[in-house]
Formats: structure tokens, C-alpha cells, sequence
């Protein structure tokens, strides 16, 4: 775990950059974003930029908890809101019917991969277009690897990567969606595109003290989410749908990589995925998707 750190470490004195921020960090303000933020600004002293995606189900608590933490640790927001209608004709779609390859199911929802495609992308050409040389993300330890955690952006992979979501989400919403996408002139030139950087992976994680340790910045878990989620609506429906679709839970990969990595034990790991979903937690998202905002 050390080498990923001093590798991290030594990168920053070398890309570091005056004129922009050091780094940007894709913030839901769920309890892994947050408790990502605090280390990248106390442990690691960066000048940070959160950026929120707010996908229009942003729980009201995680709203506020998004204000409340960004104003404590002294980190600039940008949230981005895309029409609310485009957001719903995609979950829609995703709620419907399969739009993405079968390995993606593996890690996350249909609704969510979707969800996901829109924040990776879009934090990524920010990136690009204030030249900030690094990309944070909240990954728990069981949902990337710790060999991942310190890597530079591969455009080409990346652009491979953007079309299989881009093409589906372009199918159903048209050219609205192009402002989150990184553009071919963009990936043009590779040379340009950040390091990005996972430190949940490489540090300690133990679930108690980070939400005792994020507390201190105002932050309060939801109570209108479901038990994978501190921060989004929609996320009890969509579990809900993968499973009836699929026969197991969207969350299993990345639960069982906890319980392995020693992170969760196998009773507290069962705990999230073994209970149905609640049923006005579902009913709940499903009349929010019905209806959200034209």
C-alpha cells in the first residue's frame, strides 16, 4: 500500500501546476467521496475542485451535506445539472431494457452504469479543460484495486471506453448529451490527460471512523437512501430492477471484494445485499423518476 502513496506523493511535486487546481474530485457526497475530499485537502494539502454531478435524485441531507463539507474543508464546488427530462428519457431507458455489454453488469445497475458513464466523462473533460493534472475518485477499496489507484488516463482506452457508453445514451437523448463527453479533439492529444487517483484504495478504510471523521464537517447520512447508498433517491429502484432482471444483486462484486480485502467482515458484507429492497423506498424512486421536472 506505501509504494502507491510515496508513487502519489512524488507525482504531485512533479505535475503540481500554479495556475489551476491540483486536483478534481468527483464528489456525490456519499461517505467515500467525502471522506476522499478530507484526505486530499488535510493529509495531502491540495488546492481541490468537487465536482457535483447532480443526476436530479441527490437525497436533500446529501445536498446538504455537499454544501456543509465543501465550505468546512475550503474546497470550490462546480455543480453540473443536466435538464431534468434528458436524465429521466435515460433512466427510463436503462429501467426498460439492457444498453451496455453483459460484463458491465457484474459491477453496477443499468440505471447506474449510466449514471456513472455521464460523471466519469464529464469530470474527465473538466479536467482537460482547466488542465488540472490529476482526477480524484471516492472508489471504496472493493471497488477498484489498489493496482489502479495511482495510474495515468490512457486516452486511447479511454475513448474506447466513452463510445460504448456514449453510443446508447446518444440513441436515446440525441445531442444533448455531447457537452459531457471528452471530444475528439481532446483525445488527440493524449499527452494532456491527468493522472487519475483512488486513494481509499492505499490509506486505511474502516467504515466507522471514516463517518465519525466526516461528522466533524457537518456531514449526516441520509435517511431516505438505501443501505448502499449515502447520497442518491434512485438507487433502491434500480437495485430492485437488476435483481428481477438478473437474479443477484448489483453490489455483490463490490461487496465481496470487501469482505476479502478484509474491510467488511462476511456478516456485514451479507447485511447490504441479503435484505429486499424496501418497497416505499422503491415505490418512492419510481414516483420520483415518474415524476421529476420537465
Amino acid at each position: 500500500m506505501a509504494k502507491y502513496e510515496q508513487k502519489f506523493v512524488q507525482l504531485l511535486e512533479k505535475e503540481k501546476r500554479p495556475s489551476t487546481y491540483d486536483i478534481i474530485v468527483a464528489y456525490s457526497g456519499g461517505k467515500d467521496s467525502t471522506y476522499t475530499l478530507d484526505v486530499l485537502v488535510n493529509r495531502y494539502g491540495l488546492r481541490v475542485l468537487a465536482l457535483t454531478f447532480d443526476n436530479s435524485f441527490i437525497s436533500p441531507r446529501a445536498e446538504e451535506n455537499i454544501r456543509n463539507v465543501c465550505g468546512a474543508l475550503g474546497a470550490d464546488l462546480l455543480v453540473i445539472r443536466p435538464v431534468p427530462a434528458m436524465l429521466r428519457k435515460i433512466f427510463r431507458a436503462a429501467a426498460e431494457r439492457e444498453l451496455y455489454s453483459a460484463k458491465t453488469l457484474e459491477r453496477a445497475s443499468t440505471i447506474c452504469t449510466s449514471c456513472i458513464g455521464l460523471i466519469k466523462s464529464v469530470v474527465l473533460r473538466t479536467a482537460l479543460e482547466k488542465e488540472i493534472p490529476f482526477v480524484g475518485f471516492g472508489w471504496s477499496p472493493g471497488q477498484a484495486p489498489v493496482a489502479s489507484s495511482v495510474m495515468k488516463t490512457n486516452a486511447r482506452l479511454m475513448q474506447s471506453t466513452q463510445k460504448a457508453i456514449y453510443r446508447p445514451l446518444h440513441e436515446i437523448a440525441g445531442d444533448a448529451i455531447n457537452p459531457y463527453f471528452v471530444t475528439e479533439e481532446q483525445f488527440a492529444h493524449p499527452e494532456k490527460f491527468p493522472w487519475n487517483i483512488h486513494p481509499l484504495a492505499f490509506i486505511e478504510y474502516d467504515e466507522e471512523k471514516i463517518l465519525e471523521r466526516i461528522k466533524t464537517y457537518g456531514w449526516e447520512k441520509p435517511d431516505d437512501t438505501d443501505p448502499n447508498s449515502s447520497n442518491c433517491l434512485l438507487n433502491a429502484y434500480a437495485n430492485q430492477i437488476h435483481r428481477e432482471r438478473y437474479h443477484f444483486h448489483p453490489y455483490v462484486w463490490e461487496i465481496a471484494n470487501m469482505v476479502r480485502e478484509g474491510v467488511l467482515t462476511r456478516e456485514e458484507g451479507l447485511e447490504k445485499i441479503e435484505p429486499p429492497e424496501d418497497p416505499r423506498m422503491v415505490a418512492y424512486s419510481k414516483e420520483l423518476l415518474d415524476k421529476i421536472d420537465l
